[in-house]
């Protein structure tokens, strides 16, 4: 199976995305603040305290592995298994028959296509979603509540206004006293600034699982034995 530009780097930046929405890169433990100048202070004061709970639920996940179904704009959808171990290492596998893979181990994000023995690389300090990912980047400017109508169910907006090239995540987590902090995260929506949609919905979330380094290698396709960095 052979996925090739635009789709497989709305594909990258979608699962890149999903380093953040696990709160794979480390840095300010409250990465995820709205402004303080936008808000009341009830407001202020309510969104603060939920956000923090989000973030301590995020923080809370040593290993996951979960089911994914993954969609794009088209409707198009891939299905697979995500591995993530903090901080920074995450695994997208799409099973041998789609020849196809997705590593990030916090410095890089990996795109592999072994039908074509092609590599993409992108610097996770360079790619469009890089403030968002960098440990040295405050974040907890970007994000913000996002109404949901029902007391169950978070939702929480990620973007910079001022640089739609990073784009925007959309986070949603269930309430769920059996998930790390109280909060488990049934999906995802990212969009980058082409307008690329790409939403991944979890399964099976399974938390606190043996995850060895080397599920976040990979054998090169283009022939050379390397390790991800």
């Amino acid at each position: 199976m052979t996925i090739h530009s635009p789709y497989t780097r709305t594909l990258a930046l979608g699962l890149g995305a999903a380093a953040l929405a696990l709160g794979l890169a480390p840095g300010n433990p409250a990465s995820l603040t709205q402004p303080a100048a936008a808000q009341s202070g009830a407001q202020k004061s309510g969104q603060a305290g939920e956000l923090d709970r989000v973030v301590g639920a995020l923080r809370a996940i040593s290993t996951m592995k979960a089911d994914f179904t993954q969609t794009d704009r088209q409707g198009q959808t891939l299905r697979g298994t995500m591995t993530l171990k903090r901080p920074g290492k995450i695994r997208f596998d799409y099973g041998k028959a789609a020849n196809f893979l997705v590593i990030s181990n916090g410095k890089s994000l990996y795109v592999i296509d072994y039908e074509v023995n092609q590599v993409e690389r992108w610097p996770i300090g360079n790619s469009p979603l890089g403030a968002l990912f960098d440990p040295e980047k405050d974040v907890k400017r970007f994000g913000k509540l996002v109404p949901t109508g029902r007391p169950d169910v978070v939702s929480v907006e990620v973007r910079d206004p001022k640089k739609p090239e990073f784009g925007m995540i959309t986070m949603i987590f269930v309430k769920n006293a059996a998930a790390p902090g109280g909060l488990q995260l049934t999906h995802w929506v990212a969009l980058d600034a082409q307008n690329n949609r790409t939403r991944v919905q979890l399964a099976n979330q399974k938390y606190g699982v043996a995850v060895a380094d080397s599920t976040f290698t990979f054998k090169d396709p283009r022939g050379t034995a390397r390790r991800p960095g």
